[in-house]
């Protein structure tokens, strides 16, 4: 009879350790499942991916919001103060099951270091969940991104100005490059 308690005791064990493991499987697929065709078919302003399920984009429309939310996005990061836009872009997301969070960069004057390090906390919280970082043309979101870069990934600053540009740095560059430089 010890035999028997023995071998349903491993098997319980088994059991729960399998199921455990399933869960984790589970959990990691529904994370992992975004859908990029459709998100690039979309024809999202400035679209890119430079970073495993991260976005970046100008501001995308109410439509291509409900193909980003359908597609498996969790997350819509704006850089865009409430001034910029006519529609109430937080209740939308929200209304399509995407949370909302805003990092208002208002122009040159607001890519600054301590906007890249909120920009980069918020990223680094997410986990990888997938998300859009947007802007009106992806120009502020690449600009962050150079100084991230450079001031807390130690790269040096042409390698900062091209991770920037991956990420939809332009016009910005020269401002980028004055900040890097001081």
């Amino acid at each position: 009879m010890k035999n028997a308690g023995s071998r349903s005791s491993t098997l319980s064990a088994l059991f729960r350790l399998s199921f455990i493991t399933l869960i984790a499987l589970l959990s990691g697929l529904a994370q992992a499942q975004v859908d990029t065709a459709a998100i690039q078919s979309a024809q999202i302003l400035n679209l890119s991916t430079p970073q495993e399920n991260v976005f970046a984009s100008g501001q995308p429309s109410q439509e291509q919001m409900q193909v980003l939310a359908s597609s498996g996005v969790k997350h819509i990061i704006s850089l865009r103060p409430a001034s910029e836009t006519d529609w109430d872009e937080a209740e939308l997301a929200r209304s399509l099951g995407m949370e909302f969070h805003n990092i208002p960069v208002a122009g040159a004057e607001g890519v600054t270091s301590e906007n890249a390090r909120k920009l980069q906390d918020l990223l680094t919280s997410l986990e990888g969940q997938p998300t859009l970082v947007h802007c009106a043309s992806s120009n502020r979101v690449g600009a962050l991104r150079a100084l991230n870069a450079a001031e807390s990934g130690g790269e040096p600053l042409e390698s900062a100005i091209s991770t920037g540009k991956a990420w939809g740095l332009t016009s910005l560059e020269p401002a980028v490059r004055a900040a890097l430089s001081k």
